[in-house]
């Protein structure tokens, strides 16, 4: 630029300029490199503004947070913290970056939503629901989840009609029909050959390990010979069609970790690899014939991650089994959590699963169930249905999430977490084989009492609150109007692993305050100015909102017999002071007392504190408490107040 605001030639002319560009771009070169050091002084000052000195030698350990499985996930990756390991390229052992080489960019994923329709539809039902399907075709679903018979479907002989007109060589179905899959195989094979639709895709769903994740009676040899004789007759005609789920879902509902869901899952998949083997199909074959399914959580990069370390385990089973590369790609089924899915607020559900499938189709999962949104409270209805298929839609058409393969890869954060998870999943896979495999430790417990001690880990955190659960532990709606929905087909849980949800010990909380014959109420004794107990008076309420315990605020100032009367007023025996630690040191234990000569029978303080001189005083709510308890004996204390709590 010349000095006076007018262009060279030479700088209007792109051309002229060629010569002197450098061989390589380096962005952002007018700025220094940034070093480590220089961003831990720069953390350390942020966490001193919070109140939270540390050093600088200390930032990094201060963000690290550290999952079930032990894996720690740092604050910041660099370079020097990728790993050390070849993740190959796309369609390519050891298929971290993605089975197929061209991605899911042609197509997508398959967009694959589940229906249970009631098992005691009659004829204008079943054409009801042959409706609801079709409908769902049209309107941009691709693959279709079938639940059938014993598992808390329609009977396996409405499948004819369930999907009469539909082109199952175009629209891959998965049955999940549990003791009754042999029969609904056999009619889904026959309604393909009936209707010419040649080679078909999809899942006849046989899970040999039913019985045990499930429960019941031991599955008889039929279901077995039924199993192998399916994988045969789909060895020969139907190359893209998969007999048999290995389910990591069951195991992440009773609590499991992603490495624990993984390493049951794979120990699944060479149980089922055992079973067609040992009948006779060549190894390139039964592997050909195995879809795994995994739990898409609201954690997206560690779902993502989940994905990518499952493919590189599966091909290292194959490889050593001596199956040809192609085959060794693992075909997975992604399902957004039903651990995760809550009953109360649930339209945060929406969130969750849109957050859940982006980590699900970045991480490459072939099909991806989105579960609707009211899914825990009875049949989803149309509109449910829809925003969860329009959920897919969005960001496979608008959003273009299939356009790029592998975007994560690369990246030092994703490609570190990758390689953890595999490296725990293939110590829990190779702990249940030497153990004797997944019959093994299903049939004498090892493994579920591992599923239990993870949840117990997770039920602790979640009831102090430290794995927040949106519009359930934080943020509830006291008053929220709860959608009405038609009861869903119980699903058959005879025995076998738990099905645990997170959110459930709240919600039993919010149902037991619900059932009173008026809502439980505690009093706030908020002392001082406005500015210094606003802030511990709304983490109060909060708090007790998430039980269903409703607040009402005291008159403020400092006065205790003041306090002490709205107290009477309010009619309850519970009571929480709130103010700030300074306010706490002049007049808390007055007011404590006050309260407790007023007939309050629990006086609580909001903040993490002791107050010298008060013996009146019976707990403390700060961050991190066990909400969960605190919220009891509220409730246990009002009860015996009133009688009205059950």
């Amino acid at each position: 630029m010349t000095s006076g605001g007018t262009r060279s030639a030479a700088e209007l002319d792109p051309g002229s300029q060629l010569d002197e560009s450098p061989e390589d771009l380096t962005l952002a070169a007018e700025f220094d490199d940034p070093t480590r050091e220089q961003w831990r002084e720069l953390v350390a000052g942020v966490l001193a503004k919070s109140g939270r000195e540390v050093s600088p030698e200390e930032a990094e350990a201060a963000l690290a947070t550290v999952t079930d499985d032990g894996i720690t996930i740092a604050g910041l990756y660099a370079a020097e913290d990728a790993p050390d390991v070849a993740t190959g390229v796309p369609g390519l052992p050891p298929f971290v970056r993605g089975a197929r080489a061209e991605g899911q960019v042609a197509e997508g994923w398959l967009v694959r939503q589940r229906h249970a329709f009631p098992p005691d539809a009659d004829a204008d039902g079943i054409s009801e629901a042959h409706d609801v399907l079709v409908a769902e075709l049209e309107n941009g679903v691709s693959s279709l989840w079938l639940v059938l018979g014993g598992a808390g479907g329609p009977p396996v002989d409405a499948l004819p009609r369930l999907l009469e007109g539909v082109f199952v060589d175009l629209a891959p179905i998965a049955l999940d029909a549990a003791r009754d899959t042999p029969g609904a195989a056999a009619a889904l094979l026959r309604f393909a050959e009936e209707n010419g639709a040649g080679a078909i895709a999809g899942s006849l769903g046989y899970d040999p390990l039913l019985d045990r994740t499930q429960g019941g009676a031991p599955l008889d040899d039929a279901y077995r010979t039924a199993l192998v004789d399916h994988a045969q007759q789909a060895a020969a005609s139907h190359p893209q069609l998969r007999t048999v789920v290995a389910d990591g879902l069951p195991y992440h509902r009773a609590g499991g970790s992603d490495a624990q869901e993984l390493g049951a899952a794979l120990a699944a998949g060479v149980h089922a690899l055992r079973l067609l083997t040992d009948a006779g199909l060549a190894t390139d074959e039964a592997f050909a014939r195995i879809e795994f399914r995994f739990a898409a959580t609201a954690d997206q990069f560690a779902t993502l991650a989940k994905l990518r370390a499952a493919r590189r385990c599966w091909d290292r089973i194959g490889d050593v089994s001596g199956a040809g590369e192609h085959a060794r790609a693992m075909h997975q089924h992604a399902v957004t959590s039903p651990a995760m899915v809550t009953r109360r607020d649930p339209w945060v559900n929406m969130l969750r699963t849109t957050v859940a499938t982006v980590g699900a189709g970045l991480g490459g999962a072939a099909a991806v169930t989105v579960l609707p949104f009211d899914s825990e409270l009875g049949r989803p209805d149309e509109a449910a249905r829809r925003l969860a298929r329009n959920t897919q839609a969005l960001l496979l058409e608008e959003s273009h999430l299939a356009h790029v393969i592998d975007p994560a890869g690369g990246s030092w954060y994703v490609e570190s977490l990758t390689d953890a998870l595999a490296q725990k999943a293939w110590d829990e896979f190779t702990r249940i084989e030497r153990d004797g495999g997944i019959v093994a430790v299903l049939d004498e417990g090892s493994l579920a009492a591992r599923l239990d001690a993870t949840w117990e880990q997770r039920a602790a955190r979640i009831a102090r609150r430290e794995d927040p659960i949106t519009g359930v532990s934080e943020f509830p709606n006291l008053h929220e109007d709860l959608p009405r929905r038609e009861p869903a087909p119980d699903t058959p849980h005879d025995g076998g692993l738990p099905r645990r949800r997170y959110a459930e010990v709240f919600e039993h909380l919010r149902d037991r305050a619900d059932a009173a014959a008026t809502r439980p109420t505690v009093f706030l004794a908020t002392v001082g100015k406005l500015a210094e107990y606003t802030a511990r008076a709304s983490f109060t309420t909060n708090l007790f909102h998430a039980g269903g315990v409703a607040t009402t605020d005291g008159p403020g100032g400092t006065d205790p017999q003041e306090i002490a009367t709205a107290f009477r007023d309010a009619g309850t025996p519970v009571a929480v002071i709130a103010s700030s630690d300074r306010v706490y040191d002049q007049h808390a234990a007055a007011v404590a007392a006050a309260l407790r000569d007023a007939g309050a029978t629990r006086v609580l303080l909001a903040g993490k504190r002791d107050v010298e001189g008060s013996d009146n005083i019976d707990a403390t709510l700060y961050a991190g408490c066990d909400a969960a308890a605190v919220l009891r004996d509220t409730l246990e204390a009002l009860a015996e107040n009133e009688g009205e709590v059950r």
